[in-house]
């Protein structure tokens, strides 16, 4: 396990308490390590018509601080989220790619606007209970796997610079689930019996549809099968990505019908097409090789140099070679084996063995 690092005299942790088991279990090390430990939940946006449920989360993080017996507060982030989660996430459906709302809260809220104001409070370190790891080296930090390979948080983390991960510790990512679940338990966390949150960043599990309905304007379009034929409809174009097998009429059904899969559409024809078969996917995409723009590398990438990388969160990592022009703006990345079920919008992440490089955004 690598060690959360050396403890400096004197050193304040803010610690961003969500209510959950991972932060709670975050806090309780950071403490019995020596360190000075605020808990702080982040207050976000939610719309009018989403059940709220921040006021609870935040009634069960006091509780897990009042129990730490450490000072709690809370930041104010609403703004921030609105701006530039929710908004970036319906604009992105919008132009009929398909975002990752998680990658951006992190960039802009977590190791954001939440480290921002921890750092002028007074904090030297902001702390999650994300499944990723860090270690200090001579000339960078590393941000590297959680030892717990099926909840490492790395594919969300891939976009935090230097200067972010200077100020940010992960304290559970040395452990697996089920022994952080232990230690809360030991201790007598009531977190310790609590589920994991599910869905998106700070909102929860919503039906996206919905959400996106309250924004976006629904109009009927053709679903069609691989032969071009129309079999069924939608209500927009937008509204689907790339392997779903839900939320679209089909004309003429049967018992022995099999699940169909998006595996295409057209935004400007107002078009899906779907397939009992979802590798039929490759068939409007090349799935050999992805390009990426927006990319961060926490280390330097070489041109033709061999690693591995993911598409999507929990996907085993998969070889590859990296390639760029010269000015860097746009990497490509080339793999051994052809990738499915990705969308542009989405994330690549790049690894060198246990070791996350960063990565970027498909285009």
């Amino acid at each position: 396990m690598i060690h959360i690092m050396k403890v400096k005299k004197d050193t304040t942790v803010f610690v961003g308490v969500s209510g959950g088991v991972d932060s709670s279990v975050a806090a309780f090390l950071l403490k019995r390590e020596g360190y000075k430990v605020v808990g702080a939940f982040i207050k976000t946006w939610q719309p009018d018509f989403i059940e709220c449920t921040w006021r609870q989360e935040r009634r069960d993080a006091m509780r897990v601080c009042a129990q730490l017996e450490i000072p709690f507060i809370t930041i104010d982030a609403e703004k921030e989220y609105k701006e530039k989660v929710g908004e970036y996430m319906i604009e992105e459906y919008r132009q009929g790619r398909t975002p990752n709302p998680d990658v951006m809260c992190n960039k802009e809220v977590k190791f954001g606007i939440f480290l921002k104001k921890s750092l002028e409070l007074g904090a030297d370190f902001v702390a999650t209970g994300h499944y990723a790891q860090r270690r200090e080296g001579e000339k960078s930090i590393q941000l590297l796997r959680g030892v717990d390979s099926i909840k490492d948080q790395t594919y969300f983390l891939w976009i935090l610079s230097q200067e972010q991960l200077k100020h940010v510790l992960f304290p559970v990512g040395g452990f697996p689930k089920a022994k952080v679940r232990e230690i809360a338990k030991k201790i007598g966390l009531f977190t310790a019996r609590k589920k994991d949150s599910q869905g998106v960043c700070f909102l929860g599990e919503i039906d996206m549809k919905n959400f996106l309905s309250h924004y976006i304007q629904k109009k009927e379009g053709d679903v069609l099968n691989m032969q071009g034929e129309t079999i069924g409809s939608h209500y927009g174009a937008l509204f689907f990505t790339y392997g779903e097998r839900h939320g679209f009429h089909i004309n003429k059904k049967g018992t022995q019908d099999k699940p169909l899969y998006v595996v295409a559409k057209d935004i400007e024809k107002n078009t899906i097409t779907v397939s009992e078969n979802i590798s039929d996917r490759e068939r409007f995409i090349d799935a050999q090789k992805i390009t990426i723009a927006q990319t961060v590398w926490n280390h330097p990438i070489k041109n033709g140099g061999q690693y591995t990388a993911v598409v999507r969160y929990n996907q085993e990592p998969q070889n590859c070679t990296v390639f760029y022009e010269q000015d860097k703006l746009v990497f490509v990345i080339e793999f051994s084996e052809p990738q499915h079920s990705f969308s542009p919008g989405q994330s690549v992440v790049v690894y060198d063995g246990e070791v996350c490089l960063g990565g970027g955004v498909i285009v």
